[in-house]
């Protein structure tokens, strides 16, 4: 099989970018390192297609990292957002659309009483566990193994995304003192957060979790693992914060803590509820959210922060979101992960699919992870060979083996089988 070229257009391009960007990007995974390959450059999507600088055509399972659940250019998302620009960008004062998107999260998400929008994920778990320490006036954070939480200071510890793609343990630039307020246990251990518990009784502010983890690969939570969270958290007087970031709106429209039917006392959301623009949001129950500023004094703002493009994207998103059109999805998610089990069998290839809805990682172990240290243990040259054998055919898949595959409600069953078609040839190479 012949190896994709790097087109002119692309090549001068990335050629620019690495002068004025870090390692030629804007945040570490788009540069393909891992999987030694030259990064792309991508210039628009349509559906669950992306096409890059030079025009090549590829089936995008990388998705935006998670916003495009509909697929990209979607009509009605795109139609919202032409018609919000009528009206002006930031104007400084909230916005009617910022009411009706917060009406919509919190109608699916009962948990959020109040709510705050923010610009991004990272801001949205920065300000939660600030709202966490000052509710219990505690400051230590239990935080898991691989899990990704932004790149705020106190929780670039044993991360995972980037920082496990880059095999780093976490940031230049954090101090010590920072780092000390993070408890860092194995994912799914049940005792390590009830021995966690006891040696720092009355002491740990909050425990926060992705319910499912997506930044080391996909890792399920074991059964009964975040009821034993959730005990271990009201007993202490502890906060549970679920980050679904990239769960809220994926794996349904009250996200991991309805699918598992564990309520936190704070959520963080991103991606899916800007659809595709920048956002974040926070919120829980109400006598905490009032601890907030103006109401109290936890303070947090943000100049962009409900953004209406990013209203109208998201309220434009979360209309589209309908049971029929997750169950669909479910639906094709569980093909794709069946047929690419199936071609690995065919080729005698050991490897482990990871599902938790639309959310799939392939793993080259011979089962699925259970923790961070499970998925460092997979054989990430494998994986790298296989992204290019995939990516060789016009499939485009996360360029790390730390990162989830995003199905979109636009993969339709050609697009599952193509995509099929294709592991079995790059697994057989």
């Amino acid at each position: 099989m012949a190896e994709t070229v790097t087109g002119a257009r692309t090549a001068a391009l990335v050629e620019r970018a690495e002068r004025l960007f870090p390692g030629g990007v804007s945040s570490p995974v788009r540069a393909f390192r891992s999987v030694g390959r030259p990064p792309l450059v991508l210039e628009r999507g349509e559906g669950s297609y992306v096409w890059d600088a030079d025009g090549r055509r590829y089936l995008d399972y990388i998705g935006a990292w998670g916003p495009a659940i509909l697929g990209h250019a979607q009509p009605a998302v795109l139609d919202a957002v032409v018609a919000a620009t009528q009206n002006g960008f930031a104007l400084g004062a909230t916005n009617p659309l910022e009411i009706e998107l917060g009406e919509a999260i919190q109608r699916a998400m009962p948990s959020m009483e109040r709510l705050r929008f923010t610009s991004s994920g990272t801001e949205a778990v920065m300000s939660a566990l600030r709202v966490a320490r000052a509710a219990t006036g505690r400051d230590l954070v239990v935080k898991f193994a691989g899990a990704y939480h932004g790149h705020s200071d106190g929780l670039l510890v044993e991360a995972g995304s980037g920082l496990a793609t880059q095999a780093i343990a976490g940031s230049a630039g954090v101090p010590d003192a920072v780092a000390a307020t993070a408890i860092v246990l194995p994912f799914n251990d049940q005792r390590a957060v009830t021995a966690a518990f006891a040696a720092h009784a009355g002491d740990i502010a909050a425990v926060i979790v992705e319910p499912v983890v997506a930044n080391a690969g996909v890792i399920s939570p074991a059964a009964g693992y975040l009821e034993h969270l959730r005990a271990v958290t009201s007993a202490d007087g502890a906060l549970l914060v679920f980050d679904e970031v990239i769960t809220g709106f994926r794996l349904g429209s009250g996200g991991a803590q309805a699918r598992f039917g564990v309520t936190p006392d704070l959520t963080t959301l991103g991606k899916i509820i800007g659809g595709g623009m920048p956002i974040g949001a926070y919120g829980g129950r109400a006598d905490l959210m009032d601890l907030v500023a103006p109401s109290g004094p936890v303070y947090q703002a943000g100049t962009l922060s409900g953004h209406p493009l990013s209203m109208a994207a998201g309220i434009a998103t979360l209309h589209e979101l309908t049971e029929e059109r997750y169950v669909t999805l479910e639906e094709s998610a569980a093909l794709l992960a069946a047929g690419v089990t199936d071609a690995a069998k065919a080729a005698r290839r050991e490897v482990a699919m990871a599902r938790v809805g639309s959310l799939l990682t392939v793993f080259f172990r011979s089962s699925p992870p259970v923790d961070a240290a499970e998925a460092l243990a997979s054989d990430r040259d494998a994986y790298a060979r296989f992204f290019g054998a995939m990516l060789d055919q016009g499939i485009l898949l996360p360029p790390s083996q730390f990162e989830a595959w995003f199905l979109s409600m636009a993969h339709g069953p050609a697009e599952i089988q193509a995509t099929i078609d294709a592991a079995r040839t790059a697994f057989a190479s």
